[in-house]
């Protein structure tokens, strides 16, 4: 049975399938041509990322296919219950990139507060005639203990970010209609443990308290941050999106940006991916990423195990 990773599979990933008799195609094919050259290979299981999408056109017209995989969280690229509705089985891997997301979070934030997305951009082109200048411009940093981390989407990569700011130092609190009480088990190297326990605050209120935020939504019709809420933000607050393009309102944060009220944001995924708005990429108080929250190697190794265990359960 052959198996079409059409953005890629971890070598883990395709020594567990290989070892389990499946053929892994990792050949790029063009979504246009998609269709056909699954029909043409009679694929049984067509596993994606982000980049390729597999919608009603594609499920309709591929009858060999039996599983939809995507290696990450969020399935939007995918008419999920329509597949299902046909009998296709959609699998994800919600637990492997976890931590990879909330350590990009940190990146962002780390960088943030000591300005190095912006000394980064500077010191190659002045750094040699304006050091002292330069100095005295990144000399106003924050360190991040003591400060308040307000999470809006508390599954696991919010979780994972909860505990990193735990580990730091740093209060924290979160909003999610979904999650009233949470506990978090903190471990530590020596198999130390301790636990903390929240409770879920309403949006607005974790807006008024919370001096950086970060998003762990999936993707939504409408803004969850838009220009009322930022307005509700704490002055000099920052905010961080690792989670979807389009739940933040890029027009009012740029704004607020450009007046003061945030002092800067982080942006791993963007509303017009992947063509992000000019103005979003060349403001200097944006720290950017080209949506890398998952990919690390460790990420990449734990996606294609679990990609692969799945699809051996279910098709063996």
């Amino acid at each position: 049975m052959k198996i079409l990773a059409n953005d890629g599979i971890s070598q883990s990933g395709i020594d567990a399938l290989t070892t389990a008799g499946f053929e892994v195609i990792t050949t790029k094919v063009a979504q246009e041509q998609l269709i056909n050259y699954i029909n043409e290979h009679k694929v049984v299981a067509l596993l994606v990322r982000s980049a390729t999408t597999a919608r009603k056109d594609l499920i309709d017209a591929c009858p060999s296919l039996k599983i939809i995989g995507r290696g990450g969280v969020g399935m939007d690229n995918i008419d999920v219950e329509y597949a299902r509705s046909k009998g296709l089985q959609v699998i994800n891997t919600p637990a492997a990139s976890s931590s990879s997301v909330a350590e990009l979070v940190f990146a962002h934030l780390y960088g943030g507060v000591r300005y190095l997305h912006d000394a980064n951009r500077n010191m190659p082109l002045e750094g040699d005639s304006r050091f002292k200048d330069l100095k005295k411009n990144y000399a106003a940093g924050s360190e991040l203990r003591g400060k308040t981390m307000g999470i809006i989407g508390f599954g696991r990569i919010g979780r994972e970010v909860a505990k990193i700011a735990l580990g730091v130092g740093m209060k924290v609190i979160y909003s999610d209609s979904y999650v009233e009480d949470a506990e978090i088990a903190l471990k530590f190297y020596d198999d130390q443990t301790v636990s903390f326990k929240f409770k879920h605050r309403d949006l607005s209120d974790l807006l008024r308290q919370s001096d950086f935020i970060s998003l762990h939504v999936p993707a939504q019709k409408n803004y969850v941050i838009g220009k009322d809420e930022l307005a509700e933000m704490k002055d000099g607050a920052a905010l961080i999106n690792a989670a979807r393009g389009g739940v933040i309102d890029e027009v009012a944060l740029l704004d607020a940006l450009e007046s003061g009220k945030l002092s800067f944001a982080g942006l791993d995924v963007f509303e017009n991916e992947p063509t992000p708005a000019l103005k979003v990429l060349m403001n200097g108080n944006v720290s950017l990423s080209p949506h890398i929250g998952a990919a690390t190697k460790e990420a990449q190794d734990r996606i294609g195990t679990e990609l692969a265990d799945q699809i051996k359960a279910i098709l063996n």
